[in-house]
């Protein structure tokens, strides 16, 4: 692969538009990557989408516990997993783990942006720690812009493909004490509406699916949800991005959709229209020149 790696090609006009979405049972045999994938929601979606029948590479830093995890799924499930050490925030090293992802699996049909970082203390920005607020940041954006950049493009090429990019509520709004993380996941929305519209007229689609509150290692650490227990099962986070692999919910492509409170029946036959669920400015009132 050249240094500046591969350029996109455009997406085919409507007209020229081959292949399709799979649907159902057409799961089985089709190839997920999932980041972030050793624990927590990304462990849930690695095991969930492995026993719909998809081979599923996980990325993840930290190799022994990856593999470990990757391995329990395969003997739980009978499908094919791989585990591919990488650092998301590492050209180098997404570019390497994506083509071995390649090379085994073969071509990804879904890839899922799970890895990222949260803020080390609940702290007002200036109080913050100005490497971990950032490091924060570029393991959500930085991430997922080296994983689509690696991918993409060859999902355009076979005009076939779905890409999630795990959102949060946090990104809709100023969040005060996790400051890194909210600016991490408003970014992280953006983004998927710039690809889901340089995407219009191919089969790739790309999502933001907001897991609600897991859970997990990193929710239990956060000192905002000691003592919560209304967590949204991991099984309605997988549902949602099984069914979109599926291609049930493409007319929520570069739209927030969030597991838990959304019921998937009603999002199979909701076509949203003008900005629903996406990210816009409101207007202070009528004579709003913005407005």
């Amino acid at each position: 692969m050249p240094d500046e790696g591969p350029r996109p090609p455009r997406p085919p006009h409507p007209s020229q538009a081959q292949g399709g979405p799979r649907h159902g049972a057409a799961l089985s045999g089709a190839v997920a990557l999932v980041t972030g994938a050793s624990t927590g929601i990304g462990r849930h979606l690695v095991e969930g989408l492995a026993a719909r029948g998809m081979a599923v590479a996980g990325l993840a830093r930290t190799e022994d516990r990856l593999r470990t995890a990757m391995a329990e799924v395969a003997d739980a499930t009978g499908a094919r997993t791989l585990a591919v050490a990488a650092d998301v925030t590492d050209r180098a090293s997404v570019e390497a783990a994506t083509a071995q992802v390649v090379a085994e699996l073969g071509q990804v049909d879904l890839l899922v942006n799970n890895a990222g970082l949260i803020d080390e203390f609940e702290a007002p920005v200036w109080e913050a720690d100005a490497d971990q607020w950032w490091e924060v940041v570029s393991s959500h954006i930085r991430g997922a812009q080296l994983t689509i950049r690696a991918l993409v493009p060859w999902m355009v090429l076979r005009n076939r493909g779905r890409v999630v990019n795990i959102a949060s509520g946090m990104g809709t709004r100023g969040e005060p004490d996790y400051s890194a993380y909210s600016v991490a996941k408003t970014g992280l929305m953006r983004l998927t509406e710039s690809l889901a519209a340089a995407l219009e007229g191919s089969d790739v689609r790309a999502f933001d699916v907001a897991p609600g509150v897991v859970d997990t290692p990193m929710t239990r650490s956060m000192h905002m949800w000691q003592g919560f227990t209304d967590w949204t099962p991991p099984e309605r986070v997988v549902e949602i991005v099984a069914a979109i692999a599926a291609g049930e919910l493409d007319q929520w492509s570069g739209r927030f959709v969030r597991a838990g409170k959304d019921d998937l029946d009603v999002l199979r036959s909701t076509s949203p229209q003008d900005a629903a669920r996406q990210l816009r400015l409101r207007p202070y009132g009528g004579a709003d020149p913005l407005g």
